[in-house]
């Protein structure tokens, strides 16, 4: 017991040493909300550094970009290597009820929301690139759940021109995106990357979700597409992607960030730096579900009731 205590004091004074190197900026104000982000940077930086954009999830009702889960995986990431740049957004579904297939619009002002915010964190990263040490070449956007729909839909609004890219640089592309249990969503029918290609893209789903689906929903026109769409979408066009499915898993998968952290740095290797047009699938199931939490439980009608 006493031996755990002191282990768990060494944890603790850990994180807090990591949280002290930390710097914390505001980076844009919308709706009087204040929008901040969270920068941690390894001791050694150079011109291969790749800054991590990370948006939190938490079903666009809640969340953190500074939470404890989040700043010990944030810790993990440091210590290979990468900045990371924690994000704030606006939770735009704070309060709605009876979303579904009949009723998007609450889930697309959601959406639409958080990505114009993620895009203004972008613009703000650029911005201050120079004193920030931040190689504007290797910048990589990363999310779980509602932070993933969030990468997948800022990546997807910067290729089709449209919310608030044209903030951005003419020149400027993403080296990556990485999605733990996202979607994009669509009003003009299936995804299609009008204006330019998608950025190399990195999907990891449970094949049993029922909060984000793994498949995806669509009516007419609006949809809703997951990990299966996206990646018959980037395999019909040739799109480099790596997708990891998981099968017996549901929505647990949007916190599998610190289990696959190995993925990562492998995606990282080949896809940025290598640029390696590779599309790679597979499906697997052997995570530890004991590491995993009990999100598995969650529907999309049970969380919006």
């Amino acid at each position: 017991m006493k031996r755990i205590t002191v282990l768990l004091a060494l944890l603790l004074a850990g994180l807090t040493a990591f949280a002290q190197d930390m710097q914390t900026f505001q980076y844009a104000e919308r709706d009087s909300l204040q929008l901040y982000l969270d920068f941690y940077s390894p001791e050694s930086v150079n011109d291969s550094t790749i800054c991590l954009v990370y948006v939190f999830g938490g079903g666009f009702i809640g969340g953190h970009r500074d939470g404890e889960w989040e700043k010990a995986y944030f810790k993990q990431l440091v210590d290979e290597g990468f900045q990371v740049a924690s994000i704030d957004y606006r939770l735009g579904l704070k309060g709605a009820k009876n979303l579904g297939i009949f009723n998007t619009e609450p889930l697309e002002k959601a959406v639409y929301m958080a990505t114009e915010d993620a895009i203004s964190a972008l613009a703000y990263l650029l911005e201050h690139s120079d004193e920030l040490k931040i190689n504007r070449e290797w910048i990589v956007m990363t999310g779980s759940s509602a932070g993933a729909i969030t990468s997948l839909q800022t990546d997807y609004a910067m290729c089709n021109g449209y919310l608030n890219a044209d903030i951005l640089p003419d020149d400027f592309r993403l080296a990556g995106v990485v999605s733990y249990a996202g979607a994009i969503f669509s009003h003009e029918g299936k995804v299609k990357y009008r204006n330019r290609e998608p950025a190399p893209t990195m999907m990891f789903h449970g094949m049993e979700d029922n909060l984000v689906s793994y498949k995806g929903i669509s009516s007419f026109k609006v949809g809703f597409f997951g990990t299966d769409a996206l990646v018959k979408c980037f395999g019909k066009y040739g799109y480099p992607y790596f997708a990891r499915r998981f099968e017996g898993y549901g929505h647990s998968i949007a916190m599998a960030g610190p289990l696959t952290v190995d993925d990562l740095v492998w995606f990282c290797r080949h896809y940025v730096y290598g640029k390696e047009q590779l599309q790679v699938d597979g499906t697997y199931c052997q995570l530890d579900k004991s590491k995993m939490p009990e999100h598995d439980i969650y529907s999309f009608k049970e969380l919006y009731k």
